[in-house]
């Protein structure tokens, strides 16, 4: 059975095709510029990395280009060997499991447009293209809200106005949600029992953390959006709302033009002036620069304060897990995270931590927690949602 993942940007589409039977990729790519002047896509498949420059005036052109080029390269002999479709969606509200894409629920994933104002309209292109060429083949909404849903109520809902709440949506969700699932679900795998406490740090360009007890998700770092939470690249995490007023007063911006800069020019960025890239972070670091150490400091207390207060809500844990891009590739960062985890008696092997973008066991000899680096994988995750609904 094969089953496609796809992840729908405002000028952008990603593709996974796999085959379930062996959970293997068959091939993946990636469309840019979609709407704009130089559109261009890359296909990977068979070893093999074709690009190609081709006009893509909208969503639905992408995916007919994507379609033919599946058939005229030889990764499938016809359209009707695609079982069915999941899309990356990545704000769900309430819905707190994955769904067969209907009328109603493409009217649902519209009206949560204002919690995802960047991402939501994209995926609803992506949505409709691929139901216009493929109008038989069943899709699945696959929400990054979702696994968050389980969280008990004193968890998501925030000390402000009740009122809030019920009329206007205002409590916490979350993101990054089917990475952390897939988490959960491979370290179950890896320790051969669901009976675990595990703190999940997705560190990337954006950063999440989730404290999951027995594949439950009971918190998670991200709140209303993704703005909150941990440093970012270029995102602040949590800071005083008290900024944003007296910002706007000084600066003479309004509160969207604040915001803005809390989602975009702070973080790694904001603080080290130069940099969003961790890598750069690191390289700067090596050669003295001050306001990148800083960075870097800043970055791994926010990191630290999470993982301790979890550790306290779940009475300790079982497993530690780094994933994402920074996670999975970056030594440095795990080393100076958990090198301030002693007093809770987590230690890495320093040997181990050398080894990166694989999944590997970080274990300390003495730690009494088990460590892991475990590459993340939305896109599978996303067709297995899809298989078991479809089937």
């Amino acid at each position: 059975m094969k089953i496609m993942s796809v992840n729908a940007g405002s000028s952008s589409l990603k593709f996974s095709l796999f085959n379930m039977d062996q959970k293997e990729v068959i091939a993946s790519g990636y469309f840019e510029r979609v709407g704009l002047e130089g559109s261009f896509y890359t296909i990977k498949y068979n070893g093999d990395k074709i690009k190609e420059e081709v006009e893509m005036p909208n969503h639905t052109v992408a995916v007919e280009v994507m379609l033919d080029r599946l058939i005229t390269l030889g990764i499938i002999k016809s359209l009707e060997e695609i079982d069915g479709i999941g899309h990356r969606i990545v704000h769900g509200y309430t819905y707190d499991h994955s769904v067969i894409i209907t009328d109603k629920v493409i009217e649902d994933i519209k009206s949560y447009a204002d919690f995802a104002p960047l991402h939501n309209p994209a995926h609803i292109l992506g949505i409709e293209a691929c139901k216009k060429s493929l109008p038989n083949v069943p899709m699945v909404a696959v929400f990054d809200t979702a696994f968050h849903q389980t969280m008990p109520k004193e968890n998501y809902i925030y000390p402000v106005p009740y009122s809030w709440y019920e009329n206007y949506g205002v409590r916490k969700y979350g993101a990054h949600g089917t990475s952390h699932k897939y988490i959960s679900k491979r370290l179950s795998e890896i320790m051969n029992t669901k009976d675990l406490k595990v703190i999940v740090c997705h560190l990337g360009s954006g950063c999440s953390l989730s404290a999951i007890k027995n594949g439950i998700c009971l918190d998670t770092s991200m709140g209303f959006t993704p703005l909150a939470g941990v440093m970012m690249g270029t995102r602040s995490g949590d800071v005083d709302p008290s900024i944003i007023p007296y910002v706007m007063e000084k600066e003479g911006l309004n509160a969207k033009e604040v915001v803005d800069m809390l989602n975009k020019k702070s973080g790694l960025l904001g603080v080290s002036e130069k940099y969003s890239d961790y890598r750069d972070i690191r390289k700067a670091m090596e050669e003295g620069d001050e306001q990148a150490i800083l960075a870097n400091k800043i970055f791994v207390n926010t990191v630290v304060k999470y993982i301790a207060n979890y550790y306290v809500e779940l009475e300790g844990i079982d497993a530690l897990v780094f994933t994402a891009g920074l996670g999975e590739n970056s030594s440095p960062a795990r080393h100076d995270i958990v090198s301030k985890l002693g007093i809770l008696g987590i230690s890495i092997d320093e040997e181990k931590n050398n080894i990166t973008g694989e999944e590997v066991e970080l274990t300390g000899k003495d730690s009494k927690v088990k460590v892991y680096a475990i590459p993340t994988n939305e896109e599978l995750m996303i067709a297995l949602e899809t298989l078991n609904l479809i089937r």
